[in-house]
């Protein structure tokens, strides 16, 4: 096992008696693997095994071992993986530091000064202030980005973050995406229905029936 991978090792998920998904698979350092498929072939399913809130009505069993680490059994919180959804779930209450502020550890030095440099490294310098309804749906995602970058994931899952934005935009939160994933060597699991995606993940693909 090598450091910085995720390994998905015989994950086998049933829904009731039904199978739904096999697994065995791994993600090295800043590679993106893509899962695409139908509607209720598991892909998201998947993603929700890896994070450790499979819901109930599923069965389930396989390792997922990140950084040599077994945490098939640990809680969400206590797994180090960061995802991002297809809406970019900012407390609205918040402002745009204060939805950075919450991902940083209260006792971390200079925490004001990590959310001035993720901003100005996503291109948002000097949005510290603003309402997070007053941004645009590119603006959001990028502050759901670095929300997760500054929570220092050891991997990340994207579950059709993309999905939402238009043609244009889509492939510039894409690549900005793509970018700090692989310069921060993370494993990552992208489910998407977009081959475009696929293609500019630039990793291996797997097709779920």
């Amino acid at each position: 096992m090598n450091k910085n991978t995720l390994e998905l090792n015989n994950i086998e998920i049933k829904l009731g008696n039904q199978p739904l998904i096999y697994f065995n698979e791994e993600i090295k350092a800043g590679e993106v693997m893509t899962v695409m498929g139908p509607s209720g072939s598991g892909k998201s399913t998947l993603l929700a095994y890896i994070a450790g809130f499979l819901p109930e009505e599923f069965s389930a069993h396989g390792q997922v071992i990140l950084n040599r680490l077994d945490i098939t059994r640990l809680p969400p919180e206590k797994r180090n993986i960061g995802l991002l959804f297809q809406d970019p779930l900012l407390y609205p209450h918040l402002s745009v530091e204060g939805n950075l502020l919450f991902a940083l550890d209260k006792n971390k030095k200079n925490r004001k000064g990590k959310v001035n440099a993720i901003l100005e490294s996503v291109g948002l310098g000097g949005f510290n202030k603003r309402d997070p309804a007053t941004l645009s749906g590119g603006q959001q995602s990028r502050i759901a980005l670095a929300r997760l970058l500054l929570s220092e994931p050891k991997a990340v899952l994207l579950d059709e973050p993309f999905s939402k934005l238009d043609s244009q935009l889509r492939a510039e939160i894409r690549a900005l995406v793509f970018e700090k994933i692989q310069t921060a060597k993370l494993p990552c699991v992208l489910v998407t229905h977009d081959i475009e995606d696929a293609n500019a993940a630039k990793g291996p693909c797997i097709h779920f029936a």
